[in-house]
């Protein structure tokens, strides 16, 4: 039994007590007329199954993208649903618990009020649980589920324009000012509105960048996915070229193939498309970009993430080789991670790295003076500009969505650089 097997199993057990739990708390604390009917544990308990039983099928069997992520997005909403509203059912059963015991243990000078009445007071039966409780973990529970929703309603499409002067000493005189843009996480898989994704496009040509990278997923799974969409993104063009990446999902390991020969071919197909779009696909390879007789380096490398379950197809070795005498080089990763684990201990002269992969977790705050998402936790890389040493990185939040089809806080980002010569100023 694999560890991906026992952590399933786990969860489904946790789920089952979790729910049988709050059946029992619900029924004993409120005297809503439904909640008392035979049915109401019949339909509880086959939605539960039923979403119990999709979860399996999710993660064991191969079913299309959009069903996955429908399945999933539901799973994930009821289980913030579950953790909501357990910490209050907790806290109802702890000062149940400690009624009981000073009904059990009563002061000397109630001993005799207790005698006359020890039905009301000494059983913990006729302890009933607060309503005032069970409601506000009801009231709880709605909160997230409703900004949830509204990340559904509004922020999958909501995209934004970030910009980001990027100061790089060694640039040649002649790219001094140019303007790059950025997209990531296309996922096109999970889209399901044209026009909003024509809009983003839109947003994006309006600012009429010199250059633009794109740093991976371009689907979620299959080649094919970019059919309805191929339209669109060929439209995303640069007078000095659009370069792109590899990302975790454009290599169909998440999803099942009768042969290797068929992954093969849906990995192909999705090379194929990138050339149909009018990419420059870059894997494990450079391109010496140049501006009135000046060079740049834009380099891009297969995925290379630092943990187990994303793979590791980048060859650095290979994007470097030949750009010793280049003075600037833009590397194209779409993990963050691979920045800090092997491009800032062995490969210094990596000027710039841009990236993807985070999504931000869809989920967050982040304004110009603040930024928060529990994806912090995984990655210390996840979302706008970082330093090291002389070295830097770009994390893109993505420009579609997996999952969970919404995004509350951290909105879909368009980013648009400006490349300046001219060494950072120093704040003090």
């Amino acid at each position: 039994m694999t560890g991906q097997t026992i952590i399933v199993i786990l969860i489904a057990i946790g789920l089952i007590l979790a729910d049988s739990y709050i059946i029992k708390s619900l029924k004993s604390a409120l005297t809503w007329r439904f909640l008392h009917k035979k049915w109401f544990k019949k339909v509880y308990w086959t939605f539960a199954i039923l979403l119990l039983a999709g979860f399996f099928v999710s993660v064991y069997i191969k079913i299309g993208t959009g069903q996955r992520a429908a399945i999933l997005m539901v799973f994930f909403l009821l289980l913030v649903a579950r953790i909501c509203i357990l910490p209050f059912l907790f806290i109802d059963d702890i000062r149940r618990f400690f009624i009981r015991l000073k009904n059990k243990n009563p002061e000397p000078v109630q001993q005799t009020a207790i005698a006359t009445n020890h039905t009301a007071t000494s059983n913990p039966d006729a302890i009933p649980r607060s309503e005032f409780l069970v409601k506000a973990g009801l009231l709880a529970t709605s909160l997230p589920l409703v900004g949830l929703g509204y990340g559904i309603a509004t922020g999958v499409y909501d995209y934004r324009i970030q910009r980001q002067t990027l100061y790089l000493p060694n640039l040649p005189k002649k790219f001094d000012g140019l303007r790059l843009g950025q997209i990531s996480d296309i996922h096109s898989g999970s889209f399901y509105n044209k026009k909003a994704v024509t809009g983003g496009v839109e947003m994006l040509m309006r600012e009429k960048a010199d250059l633009i990278f794109f740093t991976g997923d371009l689907v979620n799974d299959m080649a094919y996915e970019m059919r309805d969409y191929q339209d669109i993104f060929s439209k995303v063009k640069a007078p000095l070229g659009v370069y792109s990446c590899l990302g975790n999902h454009d290599y169909g390991d998440y999803s099942w193939f009768y042969t290797p020969a068929d992954k093969q071919k849906n990995h192909q197909d999705l090379l194929d498309t990138h050339k149909r779009l009018g990419w420059n696909l870059l894997v494990d390879e450079n391109h010496r970009l140049k501006v009135d007789g000046e060079e740049i380096g834009i380099l891009g490398i297969g995925n290379w993430g630092l943990y187990s379950r994303f793979p590791k197809y980048g060859r650095m070795d290979l994007a470097v080789k030949n750009t010793d005498d280049l003075p600037v080089k833009l590397l194209l990763s779409h993990d963050p991670s691979h920045w800090q684990a092997q491009v800032v201990p062995h490969y210094p002269q990596i000027d710039m790295m841009f990236s993807g992969h985070t999504h931000g977790m869809q989920f967050g705050v982040r304004t110009k003076e603040f930024k928060w998402s529990p994806i912090e936790y995984v990655y210390k890389e996840w979302a706008g500009l970082y330093h090291q040493g002389a070295q830097q990185l770009y994390v893109n939040v993505g420009y579609g969505f997996l999952g969970y089809p919404g995004r509350v806080g951290i909105l879909p980002e368009i980013t648009i650089f400006e490349l300046k010569a001219a060494p950072q100023p120093v704040t003090t």
